[in-house]
């Protein structure tokens, strides 16, 4: 179109591409390429879905004051430092409006999520990807990367797509040295799934203590509402308080609203599905360490990063896979095309899975 421009700077985006959801005609599908939970949804978020069907010609709540009060219980914070947003994307697309200018500067880890350099282009402005160290992201490096221009500093922990997460001191360390005009972004979309695991940082804690850390959460991964597209972020009363203001007035709908309370609520689900994900992280790492031709990256996640040595084979595997009615995600939209990443999928899915990358590790 001639006459019609937008900004320059919104052509050079690369949009984001989802996990595939199809191969072709078939009907019977393995879809593990979008870190969904392995058990489906909560059952009560389901029930309570279902119950608000009614109410759907009425507008949503435009503040979320109940969703926001059952998240500030849960995590024992201040409902009014709470904002809710259409998943944890919109919430990053909210803090970089808000405060990243044109020409400014985002940082972000290498292999970080994709939403963040796509956020920061958004605006105008640029995104600044700080080298990692074995597929985890290097707080010197990302210090090292900060500059006049700076405004965000986004950290996916756990990330995705490696698995790797960063310690309570590693954080603490980015906290201490970083200027206090530049905000922290602790993206905690996997939080739920990390166990085991001691030095995990408290990004609550963090955000209590500096009013330029802010922390994003989801409801997509442990409780299954990735449709509903629902997240939240806790900050500083500043934050909240420009967020609101930027924010669409009904951007959360009331089904999601809803479904989300009620999650809150089910332990039971929340427990099974940490169970679930726990039992075969381990069993994936026990047999996959006896591979000789595919490396596991080590993660805390609900998911696994898989390298098999050079494009051509993981080229290779992954069409043997869709064959097999398999699907994970291709991984060289972050700099990595020699893996896929594999979600942890239910009983029958992860078995048929490994036996397909058996035969793929067998194979000459």
């Amino acid at each position: 179109m001639k006459d019609l421009q937008a900004h320059k700077y919104l052509l050079d985006i690369d949009n984001y591409k989802p996990g595939k959801a199809k191969i072709g005609q078939k009907a019977e599908i393995i879809k593990l390429s979008s870190n969904e939970n392995a058990l489906g949804a909560s059952p009560k978020a389901l029930e309570a879905y279902l119950c608000h069907a009614k109410e759907i010609f009425r507008y949503a709540d435009g503040s979320c004051n109940a969703l926001r009060e059952a998240i500030a219980k849960k995590n024992n914070i201040d409902a009014e430092r709470v904002v809710c947003g259409a998943g944890s994307d919109e919430i990053i697309s909210l803090l970089t409006a808000s405060f990243v200018n044109k020409d400014d500067e985002i940082i972000y880890s290498k292999h970080g999520f994709l939403m963040y350099p796509i956020s920061a282009k958004r605006v105008g402005a640029f995104a600044v990807a700080a080298a990692e160290k074995n597929l985890k992201a290097d707080i010197d490096a990302i210090l090292a990367a900060i500059t006049e221009k700076t405004k965000i500093i986004f950290i996916a922990n756990p990330n995705n797509p490696t698995g790797s997460y960063l310690s309570a001191a590693e954080i603490q360390k980015l906290v201490d040295n970083t200027p206090k005009n530049i905000l922290i972004a602790l993206d905690h979309a996997y939080e739920e799934f990390v166990l085991q695991t001691v030095d995990y940082p408290n990004a609550i804690d963090l955000v209590n203590k500096n009013e330029n850390v802010v922390v994003m959460r989801t409801f997509s991964k442990i409780y299954g509402l990735a449709s509903l597209r629902i997240g939240w972020c806790y900050g500083s009363k500043y934050i909240a308080e420009i967020l609101n203001k930027v924010r669409g007035p009904f951007n959360v709908g009331g089904p999601a609203q809803m479904a989300a309370v009620a999650a809150l609520q089910d332990d039971d689900f929340f427990e099974k599905s940490r169970s679930h994900n726990q039992k075969w992280l381990e069993f994936f790492f026990a047999e996959l360490s006896k591979a000789k031709k595919i490396k596991a990256y080590p993660s805390v996640a609900n998911f696994i990063l898989l390298d098999f040595g050079d494009v051509e084979t993981c080229k290779k595997a992954n069409e043997l896979l869709l064959e097999s009615g398999i699907i994970l995600r291709e991984m060289a939209g972050y700099h990595l095309p020699n893996c896929l990443r594999m979600t942890i999928g239910g009983d029958d899915e992860n078995l048929k899975l490994l036996a397909v990358l058996k035969k793929i590790d067998e194979s000459k």
